[in-house]
């Protein structure tokens, strides 16, 4: 390779991804951080839900260990959705699992036993955070006038509600 191609080469390497976008620039840095950060607890919770799924057991099993499955293939659905919609709008996104760890808010679940109640519980809990969390973006959405990204967090925001409820409807006990 001749010296003007490598320096080519090197020089894309090292250009910036300037997405275009009619955000502005502070628009874009706000949203595509709450994006990310938003991101961190998807893949946070998507974990979790399938170390339930991995871990369940009790005369339910059968029964929660696929609601968990179809839970988590709902959440990991929206992962690309996310990233892509951080790149649209011209910022960068997560780039390792470190990444996630420091921008997650969600608690992960490293107990060697959790009965399947407490799974359910605390899966329920963590949907509705994420509600709260996919909200309070999606009012950051209106403050800059990003109708894109605040109508998939509509949907997203109702599916997490959706989660939540089938998980507190499997959890009931009694009448």
């Amino acid at each position: 390779m001749d010296a003007n191609k490598r320096q080519d080469l090197q020089q894309r390497r090292m250009s910036a991804l300037n997405t275009p976008t009619l955000l502005s620039a502070e628009a874009s840095r706000d949203i595509s951080g709450g994006l990310n950060t938003l991101l961190a607890d998807v893949f946070a919770l998507y974990l979790k839900t399938k170390n339930f799924h991995w871990h369940m057991s009790g005369p339910h099993f059968r029964d929660y260990h696929l609601l968990l499955d179809d839970q988590s293939q709902q959440i990991i659905a929206i992962t690309d959705a996310v990233a892509e919609r951080v790149r649209k709008i011209g910022g960068t996104t997560l780039r390792s699992t470190g990444h996630i760890g420091r921008l997650q808010r969600l608690a992960d679940n490293d107990s060697d036993f959790v009965t399947p109640s407490d799974m359910l519980a605390e899966l329920r809990e963590d949907n509705l955070r994420l509600v709260g969390f996919m909200l309070a973006t999606h009012e950051l959405c209106g403050e800059h006038g990003d109708v894109a990204t605040a109508s998939l967090l509509e949907n997203w925001i109702d599916e997490a509600e959706q989660r939540a409820w089938f998980l507190f409807e499997s959890g009931r006990t009694g009448g």
